[in-house]
């Protein structure tokens, strides 16, 4: 149905691209780039021993628009899938405009030397595409993405508004290491040590990381901490979602990683400014990336389960009142490492990548501009998370949140 450039090769793409070779009625031709083409080629072997898919592959540099739009031109791809750094957002749209190419991304737009994430980089593109006929599709991950998907869907079929909502993600996966991230060290330890935002009352209320916990009783995971962060959905719910009174983003960590991230923080290894070390100009994170596990390569060491949902309260449709509701996914690490080779957290990031470029590719989401996912039509994204291994459930609840 329609060619696809997919950029990045890390742990997420292992999933996504996995699965659109088993979708290949949908991807039928498959390019995988990044900077480093031995990872690429890594990842298409693993795709054609499994699914006897075949995945082109490519050496690229993201950061050249020139050499993105040769490619895309090359490969005649009509959708790019943007897997890599939140850093290169700009740099691949650009190159999309250049080259009459159609774009999907899971993560938005931060900039290098400022630890600071924001829509509207983003969201400036709007008429640039609107005007080339091309679509860009924002956050098709988890969350962001299915946490929006979710909500929007409660808005189709529950709700008829979303006065509070809660976007709640848990991992109770364990794989053994002192210290690990769950995706990419460098973009992970600068979110969860950012400053905390959330939406209340039409205004963003700021507090300190890592200081307001609360215990949640996950559904397959159990009893957890979960930290309240900033995360870039709040900013696109409340927008479009207007009605919305207050959304909060909540995420789970054990005491050893908050004591490992505290302590890094504290002795300046967490730094994204540049500092010399033996006469040579290094940045602390990027050092320290280089020290801890690759993601990538934990699944096979990862056994638990992750749950990531929303809890929102607003109007029922029926005109019963004011109701609250709890959609979430249970995903199994060792399940998803069985299928695809990735662990839960790149595979509930993989899987909505590929079913967000298959809605574009299949036509249902293909209105020129620039979107977030809870401006789109929910309904087949819903099924077919349920179709590729990331079923849903949605249980009424007695009351709000009291947390």
């Amino acid at each position: 149905m329609g060619k696809t450039l997919v950029v990045g090769a890390g742990g997420v793409s292992h999933a996504a691209v996995h699965k659109m070779a088993m979708n290949a009625d949908i991807f039928t031709d498959i390019t995988l780039a990044s900077r480093t083409k031995s990872k690429c080629d890594a990842i298409a072997a693993a795709v054609k021993e499994r699914t006897g898919v075949t995945v082109k592959t490519a050496q690229l540099d993201a950061m050249d628009v020139e050499a993105t739009a040769a490619l895309i031109r090359e490969t005649g791809a009509e959708l790019l899938v943007n897997l890599a750094l939140p850093y290169q957002d700009l740099k691949l749209m650009d190159a999309c405009l250049l080259a009459g190419c159609h774009y999907l991304d899971t993560a938005n737009y931060e900039p290098e030397d400022v630890a600071k994430f924001e829509y509207h980089w983003q969201w400036a593109y709007q008429g640039r595409f609107r005007d080339a006929g091309l679509t860009a599709i924002l956050g098709s991950g988890f969350d962001p993405g299915v946490t929006s998907v979710f909500a929007t869907w409660l808005k189709k079929h529950k709700l008829d508004t979303i006065r509070q909502i809660d976007i709640l993600d848990a991992n109770g996966g364990d794989n053994g290491q002192a210290f690990a991230t769950n995706f990419n060290p460098e973009i992970n330890l600068r979110e969860v040590l950012a400053e905390v935002r959330h939406w209340e009352n039409g205004a963003w209320q700021h507090s300190p990381a890592l200081t307001n916990k609360v215990t949640f009783d996950f559904p397959g995971v159990g009893e957890k901490n979960m930290y309240q962060m900033y995360h870039e959905e709040l900013e696109s719910l409340s927008t479009h979602f207007p009605e919305i009174e207050r959304a909060r983003f909540w995420m789970t960590f054990g005491d050893a990683y908050i004591m490992h991230a505290t302590v890094l923080q504290n002795v300046g290894m967490t730094r994204i400014d540049p500092v010399m070390h033996d006469g040579k100009e290094i940045i602390p994170i990027q050092f320290l990336k280089t020290l801890l596990p690759d993601p990538g390569d934990l699944g096979a060491l990862t056994k638990g389960k992750a749950c990531i949902g929303d809890i929102a309260t607003g109007q029922a449709k029926d005109g019963s009142g004011e109701k609250t509701y709890y959609i979430y996914n249970i995903c199994d690490h060792e399940e998803c490492y069985a299928e695809v080779g990735s662990q839960a957290v790149s595979y509930t990031t993989g899987v909505p990548a590929m079913i967000g470029a298959a809605q574009l590719l299949k036509g249902n989401w293909k209105e020129p501009g620039v979107w977030n996912m809870e401006q789109l039509d929910p309904d087949d994204f819903m099924d077919m998370l349920n179709e590729h291994g990331l079923p849903w459930q949605v249980h009424e609840l007695d009351a709000p949140v009291d947390f």
